[in-house]
């Protein structure tokens, strides 16, 4: 039983090391990602629009075009500037999107909407409204952060066990294993984070 579970062991390990080497020619960007963004504010509404430029690597649009789907996590905080002092919190949202290519449709899609291409992403609008209206010489900033992550570590296990046919409980998966998978994972990330000035009415 021991030897048995050994030679899995070893197989799941060595399917994880050929993953590896599939997927790290994914670290080398051609261009680096970044994000940009546009804020307004009118009375106590404060409208955002996020977008983000070069998520998508060349290698990582093979694979998505070969049928892997994108995990795009947006987060916006809205900040108050306060003179000689940290800015304030004042709200903050998370999204989750996902980005895929349809090959049926020969296109790009973004949470089912159709894209022109994927190298650059208009976000979906964020919409703040303030509890009171602020004074007229308030100050407020937003800072964005994308992650396009098109591989989970859990998504690994599975493709590792498939593999290597293995029926090995995910509880039983070595501190190693889990570990190697976070880290081809973490590979095929890629992310941007930016901030920008609200402008006033």
């Amino acid at each position: 039983m021991r030897g048995t579970r050994t030679s899995r062991r070893k197989g799941l390990a060595a399917a994880l090391v050929a993953a590896v080497g599939l997927f790290a020619p994914l670290a080398r960007a051609e261009e680096p990602p970044r994000v940009t963004c546009s804020a307004s504010r009118v009375g106590r509404r404060v409208v955002v629009r996020p977008e983000a430029l070069a998520l998508v690597a060349p290698e990582l649009e093979r694979l998505m075009k070969l049928g892997l789907a994108g995990r795009l996590e947006v987060e916006l905080t809205l900040l108050r500037r306060r003179p000689l002092w940290f800015s304030e919190r004042v709200d903050a949202t998370k999204l989750t999107q996902v980005l895929a290519y349809s090959a049926r449709e020969g296109g790009w899609r973004l949470d089912g909407r159709p894209l022109a291409t994927p190298g650059s992403l208009e976000l979906e609008r964020v919409a703040w409204t303030l509890e009171e209206e602020p004074e007229a010489e308030a100050a407020f900033v937003v800072e964005v952060e994308v992650r396009l992550q098109v591989v989970t570590a859990a998504s690994l296990g599975k493709v590792a066990k498939w593999l290597t046919q293995g029926d090995k409980a995910e509880a039983e998966r070595s501190a190693l294993t889990s570990g190697l998978l976070r880290t081809v994972a973490d590979d095929l990330t890629r992310g941007a984070e930016s901030r920008c000035s609200v402008q006033g009415p």
